[in-house]
């Protein structure tokens, strides 16, 4: 499981609990003892999620930490696979057939030829009938319950034995935690930035950016590890801009947005031999406004991620009194940080070229010539414009001349480089983090998308609510209401990216795809080469997510092993650009309806010109 993997996890177990707890499961299980169960293992999850940051702590060093966590996202899927054939029987039995009698006094063997051809309206009363298939149904399911039941206690027991302990807040706070940035820099360290800088200059010797007079917010807004750091601090540096301002103060916001504290922090860089003490928020108010009053000041807050309208405009009250022409600079990911406090447009931060990023790399590999030319221009485009990941990735090369290093990184994922300390994903992940857990599981999901593959927002919203990601009975909206919603919220936080040759399409960078696979851990898997079509595929046993490039002749050997895992939910063909039609081998189909549990199950692209009669076992 990967260092974000749990986060998916508390997800799982969340919407698990809320489908425990819900009215259609408790219909069915009118039993006293299936109850008891259900509502012990909610009661258990609950214990369990109270534990999972402890747990994502101990995992890097303690290995039967991280197996625990593997046993229990399977066991968080097994009992979802429990609660749907929950449903699915109590479906059955409320259905009425054509004739209007309950489909459960019509049991009869499975057959596409004796299932109903039309289901008119629900009944809703629960019918009560002893066939020889509900019977084997309730027999099978007491079955079930009493494994799922023997698993739970084990994850307990475990855990207690484990020694993990109890977190009262919601999220890791070293694992969200970034470095303090400052507002030092070497420019000439710096590549690729020469326009952007000099466009933020002119914004902040403009003295009429400001209808009111007053100071003006300027946002710079992009993805996380692709400068905004640094192009705040290569123009809050600059001499124009040193010589523009009577006064400058840096702050470092991050995740806290406290208002007495950021004050506090402002008013000691403005005033560096200020004793402020401990006063209250109105005293160090005062003060700020005191030391601005009349002049034209520059502000940076770095890093914000907050989106409480009213915590800005309490911090804002002091530099309401500066003089015409002051600015702030805000730094953040998120469109909506940028919305709430900016005055003016976002100044949105691009990626830099592919020779740019090389000439970050170069120098931070210290690699010679021949490595650069022959390796390293390969390795930048792994980049892909972000410098955070070429700086890191030359750091991770310094001083290594073996041209077998070199290769070895160029044959690497990204996370696979950052389980071995490479810091690119980490940086990444702070955003991540910030994600309530019903996107994270959404997130995750994009993993199956290959790199550069442009979709719809409508294609991926499907895909959650049939993977029943949007089932959330305390939202009032309708399923794909709330996936746009969704959609909406992972793009403002530059999770998503419109396309640069379709408006109507979207994309997400490489390095984002890279963090969404790591996250989404051996659930999720992409077969994302069609020079890999021919090639045996093994397949994790904990697959339940599967996407693969189309080829246009998919046989045999393309999947495997895939027959034998029961437990699939999405099987998703992915077709390319200007792609043809493609065709598969006609003995594969029967094969690939197998698993009873599939959500998605997609053969676009497809000349299919008969469907098996399996395809009603689903």
């Amino acid at each position: 499981m990967s260092m974000i993997g749990e986060a998916i996890l508390t997800a799982s177990v969340d919407l698990l609990v809320n489908k425990l707890a819900s009215e259609g499961v408790l219909f069915f299980a009118r039993q006293k003892e299936i109850e008891a169960d259900l509502m012990r293992w909610a009661n258990m999850l609950e214990m369990i999620k109270a534990v999972l940051d402890d747990a994502e702590e101990k995992r890097r060093t303690a290995p039967s930490v991280n197996l625990w966590l593997g046993e229990l996202q399977n066991l968080a899927y097994d009992v979802e696979d429990l609660l749907d054939e929950f449903q699915t029987e109590a479906f059955r039995r409320r259905l009425p057939l054509g004739n209007g009698e309950p489909a459960a006094a019509h049991d009869q063997p499975s057959s596409s030829h004796t299932r109903p051809s039309k289901l008119r309206k629900f009944i809703h009363t629960c019918f009560t009938i002893f066939t020889p298939q509900s019977t084997q149904f309730d027999y099978d399911l007491m079955s079930k319950i009493k494994e799922i039941d023997s698993r739970f206690q084990e994850i307990v027991t475990k855990k207690n034995l484990l020694d993990l302990k109890e977190s009262s807040a919601g999220g890791s706070k070293k694992a969200s935690q970034r470095p303090e940035t400052t507002s030092l820099v070497d420019e000439a360290k710096v590549y690729g930035r020469e326009t952007e800088k000099k466009d933020v200059v002119e914004l902040l010797l403009r003295d009429d950016l400001s209808n009111d007079g007053g100071f003006s917010v300027i946002p710079i807004i992009g993805m996380g590890g692709l400068g905004k750091t640094t192009l705040a601090q290569l123009v809050y540096n600059d001499k124009q801009v040193q010589d523009h301002f009577d006064l400058k103060a840096w702050t470092c916001v991050s995740d806290d947005f406290d208002v007495k504290r950021l004050t506090k922090t402002i008013l000691t860089s403005i005033v560096a031999s200020q004793n402020v003490g401990d006063p209250s928020l109105n005293s160090l108010q005062k003060e700020l406004s005191k030391q601005l009053s009349g002049k034209k000041f520059l502000l940076v807050l770095d890093d914000v991620w907050n989106r409480n309208y009213d915590d800005w405009v309490q911090l804002r009250r002091p530099f309401e009194v500066g003089a015409p022409g002051s600015k702030i600079i805000v730094t953040t990911r998120n469109q909506e940080v940028a919305e709430i406090m900016g005055t003016v447009p976002s100044y949105q931060l691009k990626k830099l070229s592919d020779n740019d990023c090389l000439a970050v790399f170069a120098q931070h590999s210290l690699g010679s010539h021949k490595l650069l030319e022959e390796i390293g221009k390969k390795i930048v485009t792994k980049c892909d414009g972000l410098p955070l990941a070429a700086q890191t990735l030359g750091g991770l090369l310094r001083g290594k001349h073996d041209r077998r290093e070199w290769e070895r990184v160029l044959c690497s994922k990204i996370w696979e480089l950052s389980e071995k300390r490479c810091g690119i994903i980490p940086a990444l992940a702070v955003s991540y983090y910030y994600l309530p857990p019903t996107l994270k599981q959404c997130f995750a999901y994009c993993s199956l998308f290959p790199k550069d593959y442009e979709f719809e927002e409508e294609e991926i919203i499907l895909l959650w609510c049939a993977s029943g990601f949007l089932d959330h009975k305390e939202d009032e909206n309708p399923s794909e209401d709330l996936g746009r919603d969704f959609f909406k919220e992972l793009r403002s936080r530059s999770f998503l990216q419109q396309s640069a040759t379709d408006a109507s399409l979207f994309v997400m960078h490489d390095l984002i795809n890279d963090l969404a696979r790591w996250a989404a851990g051996e659930t999720y898997f992409t077969l994302e080469y069609t020079s890999e079509v021919n090639k045996q595929q093994c397949f994790s046993r904990n697959l339940r997510h599967l996407s693969y490039i189309r080829g246009d002749y998919d046989g045999v050997q393309r999947f495997g092993d895939l027959y034998d895992i029961q437990h699939l939910r999405t099987f998703l063909p992915v077709m390319l650009t200007n792609s043809g039609p493609g065709y598969l081998a006609p003995s594969i189909l029967p094969k690939l309806l197998k698993p009873q549990r599939l959500r998605a199950f997609s053969l676009r692209g497809y000349h299919i010109f008969e469907l098996p009669d399996s395809v009603g076992d689903l």
